[in-house]
Formats: structure tokens, sequence, C-alpha cells
């Protein structure tokens, strides 16, 4: 049995990312963009994915920063195209025109860890079994509602579609991450603590909701809240992946309230730039330092005991 900090798994995504009309090729995936995040901020990571064999310079990439990597080869990685029509990040255009499969209970076996965080692209990625199966090894289990929520509909885009398996599988869910539009779909509410508070009713502990503006957490009690403050807006794909890697990372160690503080600092740096999180802990610091303790009027932002 390996045990890890933190099991981060969802299925390689080759994006082709369409901004101001300009096309350009990045590599993406959740699990690539929370690896990172939480390796870089001193966890111990493993991340469990899917991808084609042509694509194994991810996982080297991921092996050269000490992160561990379990891959299944598949016959094709997941094909995503992202177009975002406006400056609008939470306004945007997917379309998957291929998928890596799904995972099943066995793709977990002999890994244990301090919290599982289950990052994939669309609805049929991750089975409820997967599920079941990660809540039984115990820990935090912590989802991205885009795993869920996401289905693809005619000509392979990637709509947000009706749950049947909804309060089945968030009754086993400690956090849940979802965006502004993903919140709404599920739960027909455009007001974001309203939305939190219907999300929270129907099982999670802790609600992470992110928008354009920052992130918003409930914890079934107390609403907390950061803003982004990135330098340029270059990176918008892997925003919500590197949110709720770096809050989930965080709350290991920290409660809500601090643990929003370097999600929100570790996301606005990650978007200055295409790609995964790849920026000394010194700069969260110092954004920290300059943007957020005054912001939630915390003296110390620094590492605490554990709140589990």
């Amino acid at each position: 049995m390996k045990s890890y900090d933190i099991v981060i798994f969802g299925n390689y995504t080759s994006d082709t990312i369409i901004q101001f009309g300009i096309k350009r090729h990045v590599d993406g995936g959740g699990f690539n963009y929370g690896a990172h995040a939480a390796a870089m901020m001193g966890l111990k990571v493993a991340t469990v994915t899917r991808l084609q064999q042509a694509d194994i310079r991810v996982v080297k990439k991921l092996e050269n920063i000490g992160i561990d990597v379990y891959p299944t080869f598949t016959p094709s990685s997941t094909q995503m195209i992202l177009d975002y029509p406006t400056d609008n990040p939470d306004e945007r255009i997917l379309t998957c025109p291929a998928t890596a499969g799904s995972y099943t209970p066995e793709q977990f076996d002999g890994l244990q860890a301090k919290a599982f965080l289950i990052n994939g692209s669309i609805r049929d990625e991750v089975p409820v079994n997967v599920v079941e199966s990660l809540r039984k090894k115990g820990g935090l289990l912590v989802a991205d509602a885009q795993t869920f929520v996401r289905i693809v509909g005619q000509e392979s885009r990637l709509i947000n579609a009706e749950w049947p398996e909804k309060k089945t599988v968030l009754a086993m869910i400690d956090i849940l991450k979802a965006d502004a539009v993903e919140a709404e779909s599920l739960t027909g509410e455009k007001d974001h603590q309203t939305a939190a508070r219907i999300l929270a009713s129907w099982g999670p502990k802790e609600i992470v909701l992110t928008h354009r503006d920052g992130i918003l957490v409930y914890d079934g009690k107390s609403f907390y809240s950061a803003g982004f403050f990135p330098k340029a807006m270059i990176g918008r794909s892997g925003r919500g992946d590197t949110c709720i890697a770096s809050y989930a990372a965080a709350r290991l160690s920290k409660p809500p309230a601090e643990a929003i503080i370097w999600s929100g600092a570790v996301t606005s740096l990650k978007m200055e730039s295409d790609g995964p999180f790849l920026r000394p802990m010194s700069d969260v610091e110092e954004l920290i330092r300059n943007k957020y303790q005054l912001q939630m009027n915390l003296p110390d932002a620094s590492i605490g005991v554990s709140y589990w």
C-alpha cells in the first residue's frame, strides 16, 4: 500500500484553446493542473490518469517534479476545444471530439491518501462505483462538479445536463467545487450563496464556488470569500482545477478561512500564464501579504494544525 497526502485523478486532455481568435495547444486535464499546484505547495502527490502513449511527455513532466503517476494507456487521449468568446472567463464553449474512457475501482488498488480529488472532464469518466470505492478508503473525498454535470451532446459539444445520481454521489463527497455556471445548472440559482446552501444540503460538508472575480466557500455555517488578483488573464484554462486542488491541499492543515486565501493566491498566479502552476511558494506568500491578509483580516496565513 502506498500512501500520499493527496491523490488526484482525471483523464489527460489535449486542449486547443481559442481566445480572442487565436488558437494554441496546451497539455490540460484537471489532474495535471491540480497535481502541479499541490506538489508546489509541498504535498506528497500521486496522480491516476488515462491517455494515449504518444502523450507520455505529460507523465514525465509530472514525475520530474516528484509526483508519482499511475497511467493507463488508451487508444486516444481526451481531446478538448475550449473557446472563450468574450473576456468573461466564466463564458466558454467546450467541444470534446474524443475521450480516453472511464475509470474502474481497480485503478486505485494499493493507493491510500489523506484526500482523493475527483477531477474528470465528463460524466462517463467516473462511474458511481468508483466514487463508492474511494469513499470506503477513508480520508477526504473531494470532487469537481464538472466531472458529473457535463455530457457530450450534439456535434461533440459539452453541455451541462440533468444528473440522475446527484444526491447519491454528493452524499459521499466532503468538499465539492463548482463554478458559477455549474452551480446554477445544478440548483437553478444565480445567487452564489443561495446555490452554495442548496449544494451543501445534498451532502457535501463544504462548497467551493468559483466565479469570475474569485472564490466563495461555504462550510455549512459560514461563508468565506477571496478575490483573484492576476496581473494578466492568460491561463484561464485550468483555473478551477488549480483552485480546488490548492484548496484541498491547504485544507489538510488549515481551516476554510485560511485555505481559501492560499487557493486564491495560487490560482491568481496560475492565471498569469498557460499551463500548470509552477511558481515558487515565495511568490504565493508575497501575494498573500500584499492582497489577502488585509482583505481577510487574518494576522497570519502560515500552515496551522490539522482541522480534519
